[in-house]
């Protein structure tokens, strides 16, 4: 006659346990395959009422000296730009030809785009380009940046120009949520995606280990009879 046994507890626990511990673990631990990183968006901001905010985009600089242009005086944006350039050199050899052409074009007399200086600044330059360190237009370049600050800014701001480029930027500012959000949308498919993954794992293993117990059983069955 065929004996039937039921499986003790204790062995039933032990067979369980180690595929629950691999279950657990499993759904745990990070997916190797899918990390999601959080990227920073280089946003284009709108310029705002900030002369800083405007030069610090290429358009913004272009725009910002089409309206100086307008009203004679672009020669300041001009050497401004070239006083940022001149502080990249790298060594002396490389700043004195540098400050030589700067004074040579916007601070001596009747320069092709002489800038708005007083005689005592013009003259302490003229004398520091023959040794030139990187400071040497640092006075300048702060005088001609508050008189584009405080004179041609203003005006600017309310001009057809600065209209226009605020449009563009707050376009371009609109394309880029657009595309944030359609990241955000992806990646939240995908994480669903992965969790009906892991749902279905966790399911095999699970009649896995049903199996497996229905097979120690039979074995046992077999032994007994």
């Amino acid at each position: 006659m065929k004996r039937t046994t039921s499986l003790d507890p204790q062995d039933t626990k032990r067979i369980h346990n180690p595929w629950k511990s691999k279950i657990q673990n499993f759904v745990q631990s990070p997916l190797p395959w899918r990390k999601f990183t959080r990227q920073e968006t280089n946003e284009t901001n709108p310029p705002g009422e900030s002369l800083e905010t405007v030069l610090s985009q290429k358009c913004g600089q272009k725009v910002f000296r089409d309206f100086l242009k307008s009203e004679f005086c672009e020669e300041n944006l001009d050497f401004w730009l070239a006083c940022q350039e001149f502080k990249t050199s790298k060594s002396p050899g490389e700043q004195r030809p540098r400050a030589a052409r700067i004074y040579e074009e916007f601070i001596r007399d009747e320069s092709p785009k002489q800038v708005n200086l007083d005689f005592y600044t013009r003259e302490i330059i003229r004398q520091s380009v023959r040794q030139a360190t990187l400071s040497c237009f640092v006075v300048a370049e702060r005088k001609i940046y508050s008189l584009m600050e405080n004179d041609s800014f203003p005006r600017f701001i309310e001009s057809e120009q600065y209209e226009v480029l605020f449009d563009a930027a707050s376009k371009q500012r609109g394309h880029g949520k657009h595309r944030k959000a359609l990241e955000i949308r992806r990646s939240r498919d995908l994480t669903q995606h992965d969790s009906k993954a892991i749902n279905m794992q966790c399911l095999s293993c699970t009649r896995t280990d049903i199996m497996r117990l229905q097979s120690v059983a039979q074995t046992q069955d077999q032994e007994l009879c």
